[in-house]
């Protein structure tokens, strides 16, 4: 074929291919369902054009031009999409919700996974406190001889509290991220962070409880307590998501099962971390103010803890019925 001929044979398809891309490149958004698929109709014949064209005629001006036509229609066709605010709000209020529905036994069971060892620890110490030698990990058993003396150590300055807010976003953070990231080992670590993690709390309730100051530890605990085990549980239900499909992929291959659960978990982990950040700042600078009362700091958790659930149980309901896929998520298949 020469140049002339495929030229005149196709212009048409290449005028129309580069009004579409220049439409792309304003707003992609601007492109009607029919126009999309025209774009990729006439990249497709482009590119073909195109590798005519280079073998046929390689030096010519056609095919010059072709190449670049079918490069920046591949950058349209190709390209990441942009972080919108917009697409942020619509997540925020709806997707993330819907995806905390949609996984929440694995949020249960994490739950459980913690609640449990948590009473067990407790109960036992509180009636047999020289159990925290040994159901207390080695590295929280320093605290033993403190409680043994009926005091805290939770007083923090308040020029160190910006400090401690900062250090507890970043620990809780980084327990909420090993949960999750645990799952790779086919949930086993996963599991023994979350009972590891309940045997601390419950074993510390249970030793302060025994030596009378266990409502002091919870009254400093309750504002930010609600929010940040919650979304520890969740980080630990990721977790288990990943070491579920690693497990049970069902009819998919492992491989696309784990990649499938991942996009899931991910998305309800990056959803809560936020949460973090709202508990570490309470538990700076709330928690440990002497000069707010403790019913406040009690209200102030059960308060706070029931507008996060009513909005993650709630939230994105009305549409829920007939909204495709999650945004942001993978439809399910």
């Amino acid at each position: 074929m020469r140049p002339d001929e495929l030229y005149a044979s196709q212009k048409p398809n290449w005028e129309a291919l580069n009004a579409l891309v220049e439409r792309s490149n304003r707003q992609i958004g601007s492109l009607s369902p029919d126009e999309v698929r025209l774009l990729g109709q006439y990249y497709r014949q482009a590119a073909s054009d195109l590798a005519i064209a280079q073998r046929d005629f390689p030096r010519h001006q056609v095919t010059v031009y072709l190449n670049q036509l079918v490069g920046r229609a591949h950058a349209v066709i190709y390209r990441d999409e942009p972080l919108q605010t917009n697409r942020i709000v619509e997540f925020a209020l709806r997707g993330f919700p819907r995806v905390f529905r949609e996984t929440l036994p694995f949020t249960l069971v994490a739950a459980l996974l913690f609640i449990l060892p948590a009473l067990a620890a407790g109960i036992s110490i509180y009636l047999w406190p020289q159990s925290a030698r040994w159901l207390l990990p080695v590295e929280v058993q320093s605290l033993i001889p403190i409680v043994e003396q009926r005091e805290l150590w939770i007083d923090v300055p308040m020029s160190e509290r910006p400090y401690f807010s900062s250090f507890i976003m970043q620990n809780n953070i980084r327990v909420s991220f090993l949960a999750f990231a645990s799952g790779m080992t086919a949930g086993l670590m996963t599991v023994w962070v979350m009972i590891l993690n309940g045997l601390i709390i419950g074993g510390l309730t249970g030793l302060t409880s025994h030596h009378g100051i266990g409502l002091d530890l919870w009254n400093f605990a309750i504002g930010h307590g609600v929010l940040e085990l919650s979304v520890i549980f969740m980080a630990g239900g990721s977790g288990l998501m990943l070491g579920w499909a690693i497990l049970r992929p069902g009819l998919l291959r492992r491989r696309e099962a784990l990649a499938l659960a991942a996009q899931k978990a991910v998305k309800l982990l990056l959803g809560a971390v936020p949460m973090l950040v709202v508990a570490g700042l309470i538990e700076g600078f709330i928690s440990p103010s002497e000069e707010i009362p403790a019913v406040f700091k009690w209200g102030f958790g059960f308060l706070s803890g029931f507008l996060f659930y009513a909005y993650l149980f709630l939230a994105g309901r009305k549409d829920e019925s007939h909204l495709s896929p999650i945004p942001d998520l993978p439809a399910n298949r």
